[in-house]
């Protein structure tokens, strides 16, 4: 039979309030935990989800080192332990070479990997005592470099290895995982940037049917296939550590 939760355990989600996040904070609390969702912005939505699934919010900006501690410490107050702890919460935008800022640098990689670092060490001695663990949300895409995204490649890379190396150092007692997503979810900005609003309903069309011919499945996978991925590694596979999971409909195959 699978491992389920105690009927105490909580997760921490971070961006948990929207898309992705949104199913993985659906997804524990449907197996029983308790859920304390993260938002940076999306109080409304975050709110609401809390409201649906009895749970918590808490707020903080990621890229800020003192309200990533703070996100530590308020999470445990929520209800008084963490077992999960899911490094969801990411930015997403491009950054062309001859135009990348510092700026841009600070804000990806600070929310894609200095966060969920220094989290995962605020948290690792409340997670070992529940026999807990760790799944970090990576991006399948990233293996293969992506074309104008190069410091958010480099963020989402750094957390693959950052995966794999605090799984050697914190194992026995705790697990590090992560899941690699593919198209998921059509980008926001594929909705609502610059491009797509100058484009006609062709163009986006067409762009939508180039991604999804490189996909074998055929199709867009779902928030809620991530969520099970997420939970399976978190709770179910106990003999896993290290491992990242490519959930991309054979995307990455080539």
């Amino acid at each position: 039979m699978p491992a389920k939760p105690s009927s105490q355990a909580v997760a921490l989600v971070t961006g948990g309030a929207r898309r992705i996040g949104a199913a993985i904070a659906r997804r524990f609390h449907g197996a029983g935990c308790r859920v304390v969702i993260h938002y940076n912005q999306s109080k409304q939505e975050a709110e609401q989800l809390a409201a649906e699934l009895n749970g918590a919010t808490v707020q903080a900006d990621l890229t800020r080192q003192a309200d990533v501690a703070r996100l530590a410490q308020d999470s445990l107050a929520c209800f008084g332990r963490i077992d999960y702890l899911i490094n969801n919460a990411s930015s997403y935008y491009p950054t062309p070479l001859p135009e990348a800022t510092q700026s841009q640098w600070d804000d990806l990689i600070d929310s894609n990997l200095r966060a969920a670092f220094f989290l995962t060490r605020d948290l690792q001695e409340e997670l070992k005592k529940h026999g807990g663990s760790v799944v970090n949300i990576i991006d399948a895409m990233c293996e293969g470099g992506m074309e104008k995204h190069s410091i958010y490649s480099i963020a989402k890379s750094g957390l693959a290895g950052m995966t794999r190396s605090l799984a050697r150092e914190l194992g026995p007692a705790l697990r590090i995982n992560g899941v690699s997503p593919g198209a998921i979810l059509w980008p926001a900005s594929l909705e609502d940037s610059a491009l797509a609003q100058s484009a006609n309903p062709e163009q986006i069309e067409a762009m939508r049917n180039k991604v999804l011919a490189q996909i074998p499945l055929g199709k867009l996978g779902t928030p809620e296939a991530i969520a099970d991925a997420t939970y399976f590694l978190a709770v179910e596979a106990s003999y896993m550590t290290g491992s990242i999971l490519k959930v991309d409909g054979g995307r990455s195959l080539g």
